[in-house]
């Protein structure tokens, strides 16, 4: 397949396929190879439940609902418990525009942040359920931010791009010295992350120290999104897909990056869908074509929510790929 240009997106294999196999294609809970939706559900409730000790890796599917309809886990409970956190902290007007920090218990002015975008195709998840990764990260002196958004049908594609970018400004603000600011999106937090690149900054009257982005099993070409049945909340036209599509953004009018150290590294699970792993590698190779400081990793033996559960584990491999990036740009 042509990769070069724009040509390769007439030929884009989702567009020779039925809208049953699009739907098969960019429902992850289908690809899952360990535990079934009953199962995971049972599990995930255990877990919601437990505040326990560490908690191991999980393999749960994405499923109906995804994070926004179970209560607080263990993970997130146990990052609140420790006294280090400033929930609900305001970062626009709006009622949903609201941010959760997590900070290390050394905590300067100097610090790391990582700001995380949780995922639910834009119309399910929550902050409240999202802090996967902020044990591992703390304890190494990496202050957390979990972003939340008003999702759909609530809020719209641009909306949520928006506050996106308005929780960005806030953090820069707020922590003027920080060492850096590292945007961290799964599923469709990926793309809100994304977007980021095409961000005018100067109308918002701050540059934030962005160094890095690490974009977990994305969307970042969102056309054949309109042909599936997550559609109709989202994107009622073309023109709507296209101006939220980084991939789309990025072919048409290649923007150059503003630090050339900035990294971006795009990962998926090895047992994603066939469309979710071809959107990463595309938008990768156009990352690379733009002359952005990308990296590719398909993650060996997880699925799309695994890919994200795991960061609650320091050994885990993205773990150890997300400390070692900040701590080089440090």
């Amino acid at each position: 397949m042509d990769v070069l240009g724009g040509n390769h997106r007439h030929e884009a294999p989702w567009k020779r396929m039925s809208k049953e196999e699009l739907d098969n294609q960019y429902s992850p809970s289908r690809w899952v190879i360990r535990l079934g939706a009953e199962e995971a559900m049972r599990t995930y409730s255990q877990i919601g439940s437990e505040a326990g000790e560490e908690v191991p890796p999980v393999h749960l599917p994405h499923f109906i609902g995804e994070e926004g309809e179970c209560d607080d886990g263990p993970v997130t409970k146990r990052a609140r418990a420790t006294g280090r956190s400033l929930l609900d902290v305001p970062y626009g007007e709006g009622e949903g525009e609201k941010l959760d920090i997590y900070l290390p218990e050394a905590v300067s002015e100097a610090m790391p942040f990582l700001v995380f975008f949780h995922g639910g195709y834009w119309q399910s998840g929550s902050k409240d359920t999202s802090a996967f990764m902020v044990s591992p990260l703390t304890a190494q002196g990496v202050a957390v931010v979990v972003v939340a958004y008003d999702i759909a049908p609530k809020g719209t594609l641009d909306q949520m791009v928006d506050q996106v970018t308005q929780s960005i400004v806030f953090v820069q603000k707020r922590y003027p010295g920080n060492q850096g600011i590292y945007l961290c999106g799964h599923s469709a937090g990926a793309q809100l992350a994304a977007m980021m690149l095409l961000a005018n900054w100067i109308k918002h009257g701050v540059t934030p120290n962005l160094k890095g982005f690490f974009l977990l099993s994305g969307v970042y070409d969102l056309e054949p999104i309109m042909h599936t049945s997550e559609n109709a909340p989202l994107l009622p036209t073309l023109e709507d897909a296209q101006r939220n599509s980084p991939l789309w953004q990025l072919e048409t009018a290649p923007t150059q990056p503003a630090d050339p150290a900035c990294r971006i590294l795009v990962t998926v699970g090895q047992h994603d869908s066939p469309e979710f792993r071809r959107q990463s590698r595309e938008f990768h190779q156009t990352l690379c074509r733009g002359g952005w400081k990308a990296s590719f990793a398909e993650l060996h033996d997880v699925d799309h929510f695994e890919i994200l559960w795991n960061l609650t584990q320091e050994d885990y491999v993205l773990t150890q790929i997300i400390l070692k990036t900040i701590f080089q740009q440090s």
